[in-house]
């Protein structure tokens, strides 16, 4: 396995919440892991920290970044803008076939348990809807943001009450698409991002 490699499968592991904010990345550790040296190991490290997801720490070493309060208010700022944007063009441009992956999707989603397979679905709910809104400048951006959402911390749809609410929030984005009314389309994915929002704020204040 090359550097790339090693980056890869790191980056697979902080998306997928192995790798969790404030867990150090030791070299020794991770290439044994791997299985690989520690060259590639060092090199994927520093790529995550080219790309904000990793900090050097005095006395520690490299951790996966934890974001602060400013910082996660400003990502779901970003995120309700962008991913409003994203709903509002996909009621208009969305054909007939990519609605209904959406509500494929959304139909799995509303019958999920589990919180990492809500999750996942979550998040093809979401690219899915991005696509369908055929814009590369806004799915650039997008992608942008999606690193740094990475390191957030574990799902909010792990707990129940979350992902119920976030199922009806989905259905009502999803009606809403179909209905080709952006302005309704946009304005149910900003709430749901809000929605998100608070739940994370809640989260953040019983860790810390």
């Amino acid at each position: 396995m090359h550097g790339n490699g090693a980056y890869e499968r790191l980056l697979a592991e902080i998306r997928n919440g192995q790798l969790l904010p404030g867990d150090r990345l030791r070299e020794t550790e991770l290439a044994e892991r791997l299985g690989v040296s520690r060259t590639p190991v060092r090199e994927a490290i520093r790529q995550l920290e080219a790309d904000g997801l990793v900090a050097h720490l005095p006395r520690i070493g490299a951790s996966v970044r934890r974001l602060d309060y400013a910082e996660v208010m400003e990502l779901y700022e970003m995120r309700a803008v962008l991913e409003g944007t994203a709903a509002r063009l996909a009621a208009r441009a969305a054909s007939d076939i990519e609605l209904e992956e959406i509500a494929a999707i959304d139909g799995d989603l509303a019958n999920a348990t589990d919180g990492a397979e809500a999750f996942r679905l979550n998040r093809m709910f979401h690219a899915a809807l991005l696509d369908a809104a055929k814009n590369r400048f806004l799915h650039r951006s997008m992608t942008a943001l999606q690193k740094a959402l990475m390191i957030l911390g574990p799902t909010t749809l792990a707990e129940s009450d979350r992902l119920e609410a976030a199922k009806e929030e989905h259905a009502a984005v999803l009606a809403a698409l179909r209905a080709h009314d952006g302005a309704a389309a946009e304005a149910r994915m900003r709430a749901h991002i809000e929605a998100s929002q608070r739940a994370r704020l809640r989260t953040l204040r019983t860790v810390h």
